[in-house]
């Protein structure tokens, strides 16, 4: 990979379609989209974004099974997010032990088909609604995207690189294996041949890096300890791989997992219905981007509060006001952008926006505000 611009992939770990949208999320979301559309000025970039990779995961295929299971023939294109996530909510509360039977039909409609179960469908489709009103880069969210390796062909591909411990032989789980580095050893695939969201990662992961001189991987704090063991599966292929964890937002000072619901005065439904009417499309957009990447920053400490909220929207509205008196001036941007990269090719989305709330005299150029924020 040599001459020209530098080629980046993002892959930024996948939401399950199974549940409302939250802070959380949102977050990630944000802090995704603003490295990408920040880094296309300076580098070639690929955002990928792949629910087919992780439909085959327990966590979404046992979510279908239950449904069908337990609510048969429901019209689920009436059904709203949060009466979703409320079914989601009750499959976890069930707890009841699955079997690779149990779900064996929904992977083979995943692999062959791309089959999406109606309510993950119906999830997905509001999803794609939220994207287009927040401004975000739309990856893929409707669009059938397979992985370039097949489960079994990642398992020899981890093998003959030293990094894969295969014991179904004599009955035993499949292991991501990188004891040699000092990592711990990881259970990816069961005995019986159900893959994990790490397994399905490093389906996508493995054939995509090497066509990329820089991989930056986006994900919650809390797997941290899974992604270390990812950059190392991805670093012999002879791509840069960079880690940027992201903290979660605490919700009145707790971090809870989405799959035990409470989250129903936060999602980004409500809060687009909350604060929609009351500020422009651009200011909203630029507003949220403020809040939940400058505001909240990388960490997880601060919790979710609508009133700094509302003040980043009204310092949108105030720096969207400045930028649209301030001349533009040919070919500054891409030098601007740069200097928020530190060593690496993409660009640090809480060091950009930051920038925007700097006590500085000078207003953000609105090139930078309309193709980065907005």
């Amino acid at each position: 990979m040599t001459g020209g611009r530098r080629r980046v992939l993002l892959a930024p770990i996948t939401v399950t379609p199974s549940k409302p949208l939250t802070p959380s999320h949102l977050k990630g979301l944000l802090w995704t989209d603003v490295m990408f559309r920040a880094t296309a000025h300076l580098a070639d970039v690929t955002y990928r974004y792949s629910h087919t990779t992780y439909h085959p995961t327990e966590q979404t295929l046992g979510f279908w099974e239950f449904l069908d299971r337990s609510h048969g023939d429901v019209d689920y294109d009436a059904l709203s997010e949060e009466e979703v996530g409320e079914l989601y909510v009750r499959f976890r509360a069930e707890r009841r032990p699955l079997t690779a039977a149990d779900v064996r039909p929904y992977a083979e409609a995943v692999e062959r088909t791309g089959y999406v179960h109606p309510a993950s469908a119906r999830v997905l489709r509001l999803w794609s609604r939220h994207y287009e009103r927040l401004g975000l880069h739309d990856p893929g969210l409707l669009a059938r995207q397979p992985p370039g390796f097949g489960l079994e062909e990642m398992i020899r591909h981890l093998v003959a690189a030293g990094l894969g411990l295969d014991q179904r032989y004599v009955g035993g789980p499949v292991y991501l294996d990188a004891t040699r580095h000092g990592l711990p050893l990881r259970q990816i695939v069961t005995a019986d041949g159900r893959p994990n969201y790490l397994a399905c990662a490093l389906r996508e992961l493995l054939p995509l890096a090497p066509c990329y001189d820089e991989t930056v991987l986006l994900y919650d704090r809390e797997l941290d300890p899974d992604y270390q063991l990812v950059e190392r599966a991805l670093t012999g292929t002879g791509t840069t791989v960079h880690r940027v964890p992201i903290g979660r937002v605490p919700i009145d000072g707790k971090i809870t997992s989405a799959r035990h619901g409470g989250w129903h005065s936060h999602t980004t439904d409500v809060l687009l219905r909350t604060l929609g009417d009351e500020y422009d499309p651009a200011a909203l957009r630029l507003g949220m981007r403020l809040y939940f990447i400058a505001t909240l920053g990388p960490g997880q400490r601060e919790s979710f509060r609508y009133d700094l909220l509302r003040k980043s929207l009204a310092r949108a509205e105030q720096l969207l006001s400045r930028a649209r008196e301030t001349p533009r001036v040919p070919g500054a941007l891409p030098a601007l952008l740069a200097r928020h990269r530190r060593a690496h090719t993409h660009v640090d989305p809480y060091r950009l926006t930051s920038s925007l709330l700097g006590r500085s005299r000078r207003p953000p150029a609105n090139d930078l505000l309309t193709t980065v924020f907005i």
